[in-house]
Order: structure tokens, then C-alpha cells, then sequence
């Protein structure tokens, strides 16, 4: 776990003050906010799952990895990027992959930076946080590689929910299975069948132009 934060003495009866409000905020819009690429891809806003709904189902199937993985994980650190990687698209909104590539390159996750301190800039703990931010962005540790797994699977977990619903046009959110950085064999494994049953579903390998 990230090390732990010192709060100002309480007296007796008195837990110290912390300023929740921008947090507890952030908390809430991102229950509200449908992500971006469900939507390009024609999935009605009432139906598009939202950042908050992605950002527990990453911290699932992170928990699962962590309970197959053979080598320690440190699971309060994983499980809090996974829940945290995504926390600044409160103020940003979900921006899709491709709009991102119009952007100046380290663009986007600079504003995300500064988005998440903006966020915590109140709160005690603010640097584990954003340092745990930064961990997952680095992809470097054990704990961020397999979160960056599981993001990458609910992804897919997700679009084979939909085309099993009668989505189409989800081609594009399959073609990162071979070439995403797989630090797990049971997310490899996994991604694979998953892009076993889009291939038997007979849903086209590529978005019509």
C-alpha cells in the first residue's frame, strides 16, 4: 500500500478536519460521465457504461489477477491505481483514443496531471496519491503493469457484453489484443478468448469508414 499520510493531531472526541468536497465531487460526476468510445460507436448514452462503472470492473478483474499471479503483488497498491488511473477525467470528461491523437504529444496525460492535484490539492494524502497516479502511468512495477491489464480487459470484457447484446460496429476496441503489452499469461489467456468469441460472433475485424 501507498505509505500512509500523518493528519493533524485530533483532540479528544474531534477527528481532524479533511476537505472532502472536491473528491467527493469528482466521485459523483464520474458515475455520471458515459465513456466517450461507447458512445462514438453508436451505444446510447442511457446504456454506455460510465468511468466510475469501468474504473470498479478494472479493479476486479485486477483483484483476480492478483489472486492468479505466482510472484507477490502488493494488492492495495494495485487495486488503488486502478481505482484512482481514471479519477481526472472528472474535470476532463472521457477523451477517445482517437481525439487524443490530434493532440500535442504528452497533451493529454499533462492536463490529467494537473486535473488529479487540482483534485486532491486539500487532502492529506495527496501525494501518495498522485504518486500512485504516476506509478500507473509509468507502467514500470509489477502492481501497474497488471492494472494497466485490467483496464485493458474490461475493456474487451465490455465490448463482448455489448456485441452479445446486438452492438455493432465494436471492431476497433479488438484489434489491441495482439499488440498490447500482456504482463500476465491469465490476461493474455483471458484476452484471447474473449477475441475467440468476437470472431465466432462474426462481427467484421475492422470499423466501416
Amino acid at each position: 500500500m501507498s505509505q500512509r499520510f500523518m493528519p493533524p493531531e485530533a483532540t479528544p472526541g474531534h477527528p481532524p478536519a479533511v476537505e472532502w468536497d472536491s473528491l467527493a465531487g469528482a466521485m459523483v460526476r464520474l458515475k455520471g460521465i458515459p465513456r466517450a468510445g461507447w458512445l462514438l460507436r453508436g451505444v446510447p448514452a442511457g446504456e454506455a457504461e460510465s468511468v466510475a462503472a469501468h474504473s470498479w470492473g478494472v479493479a476486479l478483474v485486477a483483484l483476480a489477477l492478483a489472486e492468479l499471479h505466482q510472484e507477490p503483488v502488493d494488492v492495495g497498491r494495485l487495486l488503488s491505481m486502478c481505482l484512482l488511473h481514471d479519477l481526472a477525467e472528472s474535470v476532463l470528461g472521457d477523451l477517445p483514443g482517437p481525439a487524443s491523437n490530434y493532440l500535442p504529444p504528452g497533451a493529454k496525460q499533462a492536463a490529467e496531471r494537473q486535473a488529479l492535484a487540482d483534485i486532491l490539492a486539500r487532502l492529506p494524502f495527496a501525494p501518495a496519491w498522485q504518486t500512485l497516479w504516476e506509478e500507473f502511468e509509468a507502467g514500470t512495477t509489477i502492481e501497474a503493469q497488471l492494472a494497466r491489464d485490467a483496464d485493458r480487459l474490461d475493456m474487451l470484457i465490455q465490448a463482448a457484453g455489448y456485441e452479445e447484446a446486438g452492438r455493432r460496429n465494436l471492431g476497433e476496441f479488438w484489434q489491441t489484443v495482439g499488440s498490447h503489452p500482456w504482463r500476465s499469461p491469465w490476461s493474455a489467456g483471458l484476452a484471447q478468448r474473449l477475441l475467440a468469441r468476437h470472431d465466432r460472433s462474426g462481427q467484421p475485424g475492422e470499423v466501416p469508414a
